[in-house]
């Protein structure tokens, strides 16, 4: 005899968008290379993702999909993901250089099936971890009295980061086992891709010295705004 909620008072209620909607258990997306053109399935919806969505975001690879590296095609992989999963224009947009740098480009076709999976977990992980480390903003510290006053200074557990107020210019101070690694940067996709100068020094140094010289460096290279 089968029952429902009208019948027996212990079943519980719910609609068919409550039954209907995955968990990030639930969804899967899998990769692989049909006659050497890289193919991206939806195994939750049955469904093979494209780039045509996304391309209303950003036009990095109109022909397709792409993975293993970092790059044009594994970029708009990147973009279409999250905005398929989250559906939400603004993370995809905020968060797919990152994602491709150190999920996508991760990507490999391999063991008995030569394909990738990727979990909804997978990508929750993912997104947990980019907001920790979340974009620097303009009011993100102090200017420190030893640097000029467009530039301030944000404290993180591994490293202490200079952020320029007027320009997207960065100085990451990371200290090693035997030496500081100083970046001058443009965090552009917030993973600090693009390297402007950088300095090494022994660890036992002061490295202040060395920032002092990166920042009048990023200022020789744009002249700060006036009323910064």
């Amino acid at each position: 005899m089968e029952t429902d909620s009208t019948t027996n008072p212990r079943a519980p209620a719910q609609n068919e968008s409550e039954r209907s909607q995955p968990t990030p258990a639930d969804v899967e997306y899998v990769g692989m290379r049909v006659n050497g053109t890289p193919v991206v399935l939806k195994l939750t919806d049955h469904e093979r993702l494209t780039p045509d969505r996304g391309l209303g975001l950003v036009r990095h690879s109109p022909a397709g999909f792409d993975w293993g590296y970092t790059g044009s095609g594994p970029a708009q992989l990147a973009c279409a993901l999250l905005l398929d999963y989250t559906n939400d224009e603004r993370v995809a947009h905020q968060h797919y250089i990152q994602f491709r740098n150190e999920v996508v480009s991760q990507l490999a076709c391999d063991g008995p099936a030569d394909c990738w999976h990727l979990s909804g977990e997978d990508i929750e992980a993912a997104l947990a971890e980019f907001e920790e480390d979340r974009e620097l903003t303009s009011d993100g510290g102090t200017p420190p009295s030893s640097l000029p006053a467009n530039w301030s200074a944000v404290s993180r557990t591994d490293r202490t980061v200079f952020q320029r107020r007027d320009i997207d210019h960065y100085v990451v101070l990371a200290e090693g086992s035997e030496e500081w690694l100083i970046i001058l940067c443009a965090q552009g996709d917030r993973a600090y891709p693009a390297p402007l100068g950088h300095q090494t020094l022994p660890v036992e140094n002061d490295p202040a010295s060395a920032v002092q010289a990166l920042v009048a460096e990023s200022n020789d290279l744009v002249e700060p705004e006036e009323d910064i």
